[in-house]
């Protein structure tokens, strides 16, 4: 594939000189193969780059301005393109070209198309020693007492150290240990309840006591009387009037007779 730069040798605008050497200066410095093509001797290469511009990528009047860029047939863009995908590292991509292993760009792409990589980021064919090196380095970065840490008992003995248990607890599995601690706790609750029990034992009996007195009490006051009853009461309240009377009589007729 070779990328066609159509340019203006004998142009008299200095904008447009300074854009087409911009172009070739640095397709030059990415070592990319074009071939200058121009239009101001040769009336072909005016005609074919007008007729392949994109309607939509010429401007008000018709007539595109060189520098324009094309790979093979297919139309890259102008200056302004090309500048703009300077700017953000994507010129191979402008162009339609493959980017070279190791290039920033190169890195870009894959990163886009696979994602970081852990452990090292090996793109497109960067330097596998370099990599190796900074493997290296974050091995000796890591501390030698994690490296070296302590295997737990457990892990070292695996079922013969719960073999060693079972037999000091008595040959107990954990389920029948378990259980056991269960029951333990359990009656332990009902020792306590029992002691709640006995200590408000006493106070209750004292408040049956006390609510029997008051009943006995209150059924003495409540206690209803006899029709009977209440006739004798009212005739004794009757009689005491006139016993007085006598009284009063007899005292009268003493006192008379003594005259």
């Amino acid at each position: 594939m070779v990328i066609k730069v159509f340019l203006a040798s004998s142009s008299g605008s200095t904008a447009i000189k300074k854009k087409q050497q911009d172009v070739l200066g640095f397709l030059e410095a990415l070592k990319v193969d074009y071939a200058p093509l121009d239009i101001a001797c040769n009336e072909d290469n005016r005609m074919w780059m007008r007729e392949n511009v994109p309607v939509e990528k010429k401007p008000t009047n018709g007539i595109p301005l060189p520098p324009q860029i094309f790979n093979e047939e297919s139309y890259c863009g102008d200056y302004e393109t090309f500048f703009d995908a300077k700017e953000d590292n994507a010129v191979y991509a402008f162009l339609g070209l493959p980017p070279p292993p190791g290039s920033k760009e190169a890195k870009e792409a894959y990163l886009l198309e696979n994602g970081p990589v852990e452990n090292g980021t090996i793109v497109n064919g960067t330097d596998d020693a370099e990599d190796e090196e900074n493997l290296e380095a974050e091995e000796e970065n890591i501390d030698d007492d994690t490296l070296k840490r302590e295997v737990p008992m457990e892990e070292c003995n695996g079922d013969e150290h719960t073999e060693e248990v079972e037999a000091e607890v008595g040959g107990e599995t954990g389920e029948e240990a378990a259980e056991e601690k269960v029951a333990e706790e359990k009656e332990a609750v009902e020792d306590t309840e029992e002691s709640l029990e006995n200590t408000k034992a006493p106070v209750k009996e004292e408040e049956a006591q006390e609510e029997a007195e008051d009943e006995e009490a209150k059924g003495e006051d409540d206690q209803p009387v006899s029709e009977e009853e209440e006739e004798l009461r009212q005739l004794e309240e009757e009689e005491a009037p006139e016993e007085e009377e006598e009284e009063e009589v007899t005292e009268e007729a003493e006192e008379e007779e003594d005259e």
